[in-house]
């Protein structure tokens, strides 16, 4: 179950949301309800029990 950064294309909202296999249709704006998002790139974390893991830098809120 991932969390998700969105980006809403009416009012720039950028929010964050669990999304479940079956519930990745509908996602709405929460701050002003419009369907329009788009899912942005976001960074990646991992946990290795050999090297302890890391996180890839986030790439800057420009892109989409």
């Amino acid at each position: 179950m991932p969390i998700y950064e969105y980006k809403c294309e009416k009012c720039n909202h950028i929010f964050e949301k669990l999304v479940f296999t079956s519930d990745n249709k509908g996602i709405e704006c929460p701050k002003c309800d419009d369907i329009r998002v788009k899912r942005l790139i976001s960074s990646t974390c991992h946990i290795n029990a050999s090297d302890g893991g890391g996180c890839a830098p986030s790439p800057s809120r420009g892109f989409s």
